[in-house]
């Protein structure tokens, strides 16, 4: 009887520990994705914003190509790093995530900023206008014999924006301290017939210090931390121009 009990106690004993360490890996490990929390920007703008009218601005029109970022911030994960434990390691939070990929997210709120300054396209939504052909003698009858077409309205050159997404995570400096870090890589290009030409680049960072150490601060401060980068971005954009040679030209130096 005394071996019966003591081998029940040891089976019973066995059974509690794989229980219990059953429940602590399941708290340890990230929860599935559609689990948690579910965070994003805010609304935004609560009424329709119209895009002003070509030349209504003086800034020309503007395609738009979709943000690129790591294939860590590719998913609706919530990243953060622990600097004063390994900072080269991205960790996601295991019951909060975006509502979409960050690349995503940032780049709804530059459409949104850049379509109240100038028509914004996606690119390749928009063609180039051909250059008129020189009228010849053999092809004069068919242009007269043709209805007539009015001329292009759509511009010869395009700028197009290409932006990557380095960083956008919470990062720790101590347990109960930590900052949304967002760095941004925008390039401008114009592009005609003739091919695509580089017209500026610059990086965008900044760092916003959250109001609580978790994820409702981390997604806070990142939010915040996208708002000044946009409004960075849009002001760096404004300083190029159309001139009358159809080129671009900035109006000061970025």
């Amino acid at each position: 009887m005394n071996l019966i009990a003591v081998h029940a106690s040891a089976c019973w004993a066995r059974g509690l520990f794989l229980s219990v360490s059953l429940v602590l890996v399941g708290c340890a490990s990230p929860r599935a994705p559609g689990s948690g929390v579910v965070y994003d920007f805010g609304p935004g703008a609560l009424s329709a914003v119209s895009a002003p009218a070509r030349g209504a601005t003086g800034l020309p029109p503007l395609e738009l190509a979709p943000v690129r970022a790591s294939a860590a911030l590719n998913s609706p994960a919530l990243m953060y790093r622990l600097a004063y434990a390994d900072v080269q390691q991205l960790k996601p939070y295991a019951q909060a995530r975006w509502s979409m990929p960050p690349a995503q997210l940032v780049g709804q709120r530059v459409r949104a900023a850049l379509e109240q300054q100038r028509p914004v396209w996606t690119t390749g939504g928009l063609a180039l206008a051909r250059p008129a052909r020189p009228t010849t003698a053999s092809n004069a009858a068919l242009v007269a014999a043709s209805p007539a077409i009015p001329p292009p309205t759509l511009p010869a050159q395009l700028l197009n924006l290409h932006l990557e997404l380095e960083e956008f995570s919470q990062v720790f400096d101590a347990p109960q301290h930590s900052a949304g870090v967002l760095r941004l890589r925008a390039t401008l290009t114009q592009r005609s017939f003739a091919g695509e030409s580089l017209v500026g680049q610059r990086s965008f960072a900044v760092t916003q210090v959250t109001t609580t150490p978790d994820a409702s601060g981390g997604v806070h401060a990142l939010g915040q931390a996208t708002e000044q980068v946009v409004a960075q971005l849009a002001q760096w954009l404004a300083h190029f121009e159309a001139v009358p040679s159809g080129t671009l030209s900035p109006q000061t130096t970025p």
